[in-house]
């Protein structure tokens, strides 16, 4: 049973699933879904697609430089079926499955790590920023202030108030 990998998010593709596109150069494309197939398509990078595996090795968010990638890499060299070779090759899968998960817990904690630092400091920058800018400062009181001063206002002439007296829309009679 050969697992392909998807050419656009790297993931894997067992036999009976995904797509492949063959091109005319005879190179085969496979994709596990409709979804890288339609961005390969549209002639998207997966380097700048955030949610492949390209961009997060890119972006040094997973572990890129490792012994135990190299074991998933494909082998197209036919073997001879052994019994033992195959109890040994599934006893180190198992174990090469156990030092990677070691190796990416331990690169997760030291990536979040160097990003709580980061963001201790950059937040310690902005706090000082944030006191140095603000200056407190005594109101002033100038003695104009203290003194109030009515302001009087016309009032309107009781004409405008009373509905009928004033000018009217209707027609003047002589």
């Amino acid at each position: 049973m050969r697992i392909e990998k998807c050419y656009f998010c790297s993931t894997n593709v067992y036999p009976g699933h995904g797509s492949a596109f063959v091109r005319n150069d005879a190179k085969v494309f496979r994709f596990c879904t409709s979804k890288c197939h339609k961005n390969f398509k549209m002639k998207r990078n997966p380097r700048k697609v955030r949610w492949t595996k390209a961009f997060r090795k890119a972006a040094g968010k997973e572990m890129t430089i490792d012994s135990t990638i190299d074991f998933e890499k494909r082998r197209n060299v036919p073997v001879r079926y052994n019994r033992e070779l195959v109890q040994t090759t599934i006893k180190a899968m198992k174990r090469i499955g156990e030092i990677r998960s070691k190796r990416e817990s331990a690169f997760f904690r030291n990536r979040m790590l160097v990003a709580r630092s980061k963001h201790k400091a950059h937040r310690k920058k902005v706090l000082e920023a944030a006191k140095s800018s603000v200056t407190l400062k005594q109101p002033i009181e100038s003695p104009a202030s203290s003194i109030r001063e009515k302001i009087k206002v016309a009032a309107k002439s009781r004409s405008a108030l009373v509905p009928g007296e004033g000018r009217s829309m209707g027609m003047d009679i002589d």
